[in-house]
């Protein structure tokens, strides 16, 4: 059954794209689900000068882009939204925040409850956050939560910088990271599966596993994000944070873990477990490439793109060898993989047993995929075959959960942060951990001169991505 959460939104960023495109059709999916009902208010702040009113419209001219809800029911939502421009610098705006957001917690009777979400350049994070503390933002009597959107720095050390300042005014245990593929539906459900499914997490591990892969592709290039991608590219874009959370979800230990504490223990534990790279191992285990021109030629090449440079060396394409030094996974390879302007979108986890596996009982060299995005409404693949039409039966997906929202990947996440669920964000502990072992990546590859471009839009990517694997005598498997 739903409970209604009451709580008081402070969405800094609020006129923007992030807030418009993915928070406020998720409170509306919220609402029509009943998690959000009569208590909740949502203050939007940001520099530009305007009312209510204005906000409101915007609200429901972006839920018009998502919905084919009458327009009466997202008026109705609306109402619960206010405005107030805001100079992140300024101590009189915060003081003016606070008087706003203590008569909207009277008038809804939203419990003193709060959660800041930091919807802005990660260089404000820090300034925000003080200003929050010093100014008396933060209620006595009910809770405090601090929502921090990616990048979290781009390197340790401006990680640490920005994790020190935040630290200052938020203890670790309000402070919620958003990886937005932790709300999705499979990276949720892979404790369930591993911990319902005994035969298949019996086989996770150096005895009877060959190799894990991890795909995240893309078919689109940068589009209008060129600019950002100049100062990210896409290890630290998607390797750092999403793929490494992918592996930290299938390689964790005791995945019947229910306490937040003891799954982030596990996680913490396996990212410190990182086996350090040498500059010549960056050389073997890593590969970057960059898009070319498509053999139409319709397709721009990456240094093509708006606001990018006309010698780029930043890459838009990686894949690597993770390696574990953990007695589970001890010589077992992660092939790890993202890029642009591949030739179809995917997000999947391959798991390819070795020929020990026919001791419990599964075919040798089978392979197990995880389908992080369904496609064709299927979720496990055993050898390529959809597993509840596979001959084999060791593993099968657990009983859909309640959740009338659909499961989109914000609005469980913003579920979990109104319940105090810290289980599916990310913790400092293990971003440092992650920040260190990518860095020694960065710092090799800007020691050097890139031959850039090297695969062609529409493609599977740089050819080195190929040799990464054959030199193990392995291969990807969705090529």
């Amino acid at each position: 059954m739903v409970k209604e959460k009451s709580a008081n939104f402070i969405i800094f960023g609020g006129s923007g794209d992030l807030a418009h495109r993915k928070l406020y059709p998720s409170l509306f999916r919220l609402y029509k689900a009943g998690y959000l009902k009569d208590h909740f208010a949502v203050i939007g702040t940001a520099r530009r000068p305007w009312s209510d009113d204005y906000f409101r419209e915007t609200i429901v001219a972006s839920l018009k882009e998502y919905f084919t809800d009458d327009e009466k029911i997202m008026s109705e939502f609306a109402k619960h939204f206010f405005y107030q421009s805001h100079d992140v610098n300024d101590s009189a705006h915060y003081i003016a925040l606070k008087n706003l957001a203590a008569k909207l917690n009277d008038q809804f009777e939203a419990e003193n409850n709060r959660v800041y979400y930091m919807a802005i350049a990660p260089k404000f994070f820090g300034v925000v956050a003080e200003h929050i503390n010093s100014e008396g933002l933060k209620t006595k009597d009910g809770y405090n939560r601090l929502v921090i959107e990616k990048p979290f720095g781009r390197d340790l050390d401006s990680a640490c910088e920005l994790n020190g300042n935040i630290a200052k005014a938020f203890p670790e245990d309000d402070i919620y990271r958003i990886d937005h593929y932790l709300g999705k539906e499979m990276i949720q459900d892979i404790p369930n599966i591993r911990a319902n499914n005994p035969k298949f997490e019996e086989a996770l591990n150096n005895k009877y596993v060959s190799n894990i892969q991890v795909t995240l592709a893309e078919s689109l290039g940068v589009e209008d994000r060129g600019g950002y991608y100049e100062t990210s590219g896409v290890l630290r874009d998607m390797i750092q944070n999403h793929i490494m959370q992918i592996v930290g979800a299938i390689a964790s230990d005791d995945p019947a873990a229910k306490r937040a504490k003891d799954i982030h223990k596990n996680k913490t534990d396996l990212f410190a477990s990182l086996k350090n790279l040498t500059p010549e191992q960056v050389d073997t285990n890593f590969v970057r490439g960059q898009y070319d021109i498509d053999e139409s030629g319709t397709e721009k090449a990456y240094r093509q793109e708006d606001n990018v440079a006309e010698d780029s060396e930043i890459e838009t394409y990686t894949a690597g060898k993770i390696e574990f030094d953990t007695e589970r996974w001890d010589g077992v390879p992660f092939y790890v993989r993202s890029g642009k302007r591949m030739p179809n979108k995917a997000s999947r986890i391959d798991i390819v047993f070795n020929d020990k596996v026919a001791e419990l009982g599964i075919n040798a060299n089978t392979v197990v995929t995880l389908l992080i995005e369904r496609t064709n409404n299927q979720s496990i693949l055993i050898n390529g075959v959809n597993y509840a039409e596979s001959a084999q039966d060791f593993i099968k997906f657990p009983e859909e959960a309640e959740f009338t929202t659909g499961r989109e990947a914000y609005a469980s996440l913003i579920i979990d942060i109104l319940s105090g669920n810290r289980v599916h964000f990310t913790l400092w502990d293990e971003l440092r951990s992650t920040w260190k072992y990518i860095d020694s990546i960065r710092e090799r590859w800007d020691s050097q001169k890139a031959d850039f471009p090297n695969y062609m839009s529409g493609t599977m990517g740089p050819d080195a991505s190929e040799m990464l694997l054959e030199r193990d005598g392995n291969s990807w498997i969705w090529d």
